[in-house]
């Protein structure tokens, strides 16, 4: 079995703006499908800064990823000196678009910048107030409730599964790990990402590094994101593409890597949290 995955998280308005219909034009062009999580309400980008002034690695991230380039001047002020647009409630005919050139749409975030540095901080009933909303607000977006939650910045916590453990999510990619399981506790799918992301590597490794990762059999989740691949990085965004078909892989959604799954005996674990190579906090593994 040669199966990836293709995971594109859309985090912020000018990668729902710009990011996504280029990778839409991307995907056409390579005749790709992908699993787009959306980020359905504000963006509070700007609220960034508070973590530049705490969090020396988030600074490091920053440059590394050559973020200004990816997320644009404007996405720096949002929910600080400017306004926070919604993200996909904003382009509702996208949306559309998305699902009608056969692509999978599923749930990421109402508020993805706080969630990402204010999930602990938080109350229980927040976060079902905020689950509340983006569902609500998908539901607008598409007709119909989402059958996947990818939590944003792939931080979870034991009342976050117990929430989405009541949502009725036929399956979850909130994870960074080798391979699918269960969560303990529940009969909650988990189809990880076990693949890095291009702004976890440094430019010179570009696709090579991730490609190195695909030479044996597998099933493999390559995390994308629509502000970097749907971005500078979109010709190496095919170019990997490109590579792992040459090494036999088909690529599919997460949906349809859910519908290969359902019946298999899978190991039941615990997630922790964990730094990892390229990311400024810790992330569920």
């Amino acid at each position: 079995m040669r199966i990836l995955g293709l995971k594109v998280d859309v985090d912020t308005y000018q990668g729902m703006k710009t990011g996504v219909p280029r990778l839409l034009s991307l995907l056409a062009q390579e005749r790709l499908q992908a699993t787009f999580y959306l980020s359905i309400g504000p963006d509070a980008s700007g609220r960034a800064v508070f973590q530049l002034l705490k969090n020396p690695r988030f600074l490091k991230k920053m440059i590394k990823s050559r973020a200004p380039s990816l997320y644009g001047f404007r996405t720096a002020l949002y929910g600080t000196l400017l306004p926070s647009p919604a993200i996909a409630l904003s382009f509702p005919s996208l949306v559309k678009r998305i699902m009608e050139e056969g692509h999978e749409v599923q749930f990421h975030a109402w508020d993805h910048r706080r969630w990402q540095d204010e999930l602990t901080a938080h109350p229980e009933s927040w976060i079902r107030e905020w689950f509340h909303r983006g569902i609500e607000g998908f539901q607008a977006l598409t007709g119909d409730r989402p059958a996947s939650f990818g939590a944003p910045a792939w931080l979870v916590d034991d009342r976050v599964i117990g929430i989405v453990n009541e949502l009725s999510f036929r399956y979850l990619s909130c994870t960074r790990a080798a391979e699918p399981f269960i969560h303990e506790g529940t009969n909650l799918l988990e189809i990880p990402s076990d693949l890095p992301c291009f702004e976890e590597m440094d430019i010179e490794e570009g696709e090579k590094g991730i490609v190195g990762k695909l030479t044996q059999e597998g099933l493999h989740v390559l995390p994308v994101h629509a502000e970097v691949e749907g971005g500078p990085r979109g010709e190496d965004f095919v170019r990997l593409v490109r590579a792992a078909k040459s090494l036999g892989y088909r690529t599919s959604t997460l949906g349809d890597i859910h519908s290969l799954l359902k019946g298999e005996n899978l190991p039941r674990r615990k997630f922790r949290l964990e730094l990892l190579k390229g990311r400024s906090v810790p992330c569920a593994v």
